[in-house]
């Protein structure tokens, strides 16, 4: 059903399909090409009922305010840390995200950066490149046979990763505070620091926010240990960057794998050199299919909303 008359403003460019899809079924409104706000919002504002934004984009709590018919965030992306929830609820607009469809991607970039990291994948290519082979041989890497990996943060993403690196015949172990999951095999520890004391990998998927603002920290680095490597798929908040250099530096851990970082696109120079640490830019759920999916149950979401008053993937704000 068309929308046409429902003024939706879409806070940065997304998907090429959702953006197609809301053009044609919504009155859309694209904030990063309006030149004067402050005159579009005296003149819209009133009018806009719906929000499409984005974990990279995040909204603007100040803006939001000048929004007084609005009803519906939905966001591309299972993240909502770079948006203020509380104030949602406190107006009574309602949220949704992307869970599920991108979990199967988001395990692959982990599995992929492990390997990468362990393999010295990254900087055997570089070792090739440079014409280096010719006159060196490249030293060697780990195995993940055998090795535990430690999963801080055993939701489902976390379980599809731990699905994955089973099949490598790695034996699994997770962080919880409080009791263990009762539906998963996976030996669990109320303890960050003994978790990482026990892992061989440690791959931290958590949500971000302030509840897990710097969760790995110096203290749990320390306690991965000289032969223990480090990957991050969550949140570049999640990870104190500062002690990570420090712990790298000190060869405290034996390297590092990031896909996300704590001021993107910006990332500490000091990482550059290193070549114990793979970076990616973000690219977690970075493939054909999964955005894809992610655009269109956002477009879902918000048809659903208007079309049948509910979503489909409802955030609980309570």
């Amino acid at each position: 059903m068309t929308n046409s008359t429902i003024d939706v403003l879409v806070w940065g460019p997304l998907h090429e399909f959702l953006m197609q899809a809301l053009a044609r079924d919504f009155k859309v409104h694209k904030r990063w090409e309006i030149k004067d706000l402050d005159a579009w919002v005296a003149d819209r504002g009133p009018h806009v009922r719906a929000v499409v934004t984005s974990g990279v984009y995040g909204l603007e709590t100040a803006l939001l305010e000048r929004l007084s018919s609005l009803e519906v965030v939905t966001s591309f992306g299972v993240g909502y840390d770079a948006i203020d929830t509380a104030y949602l609820a406190k107006r009574g607009i309602r949220l949704s995200n992307t869970p599920d469809v991108l979990n199967n991607a988001v395990a692959e970039t982990a599995l992929a950066l492990m390997l990468c990291l362990t393999r010295r994948i990254s900087e055997a290519e570089r070792f090739v490149r440079a014409g280096k082979w010719t006159s060196a041989k490249f030293p060697l890497g780990r195995g993940l046979t055998g090795k535990t990996c430690g999963i801080v943060g055993l939701g489902k993403i976390g379980k599809t990763i731990a699905k994955r690196a089973a099949a490598f015949n790695m034996e699994i172990a997770y962080f919880r505070r409080g009791e263990p999951y009762p539906d998963v095999p996976y030996t669990h520890y109320s303890d960050l620091k003994e978790l990482a004391r026990q892992s061989d990998y440690l791959v931290v998927i958590v949500p971000g926010g302030p509840e897990t603002k710097h969760l790995i920290n110096r203290e749990v680095m320390q306690a991965l240990g000289s032969d223990s490597y480090l990957i991050n798929v969550a949140r570049g908040s999640v990870m104190d960057e500062q002690a990570l250099i420090a712990s790298l530096q000190a060869g405290e851990i034996a390297g590092a794998a990031l896909d996300v970082f704590e001021d993107e696109p910006r990332v500490p120079t000091e990482f550059f050199s290193m070549d114990n640490l793979v970076l990616t830019p973000h690219l977690g759920s970075g493939t054909y299919e999964t955005r894809q999916a992610m655009a269109e149950l956002v477009f879902t979401n918000l048809s659903s909303y208007f079309n049948q008053g509910k979503l489909v993937t409802p955030v609980n704000l309570d």
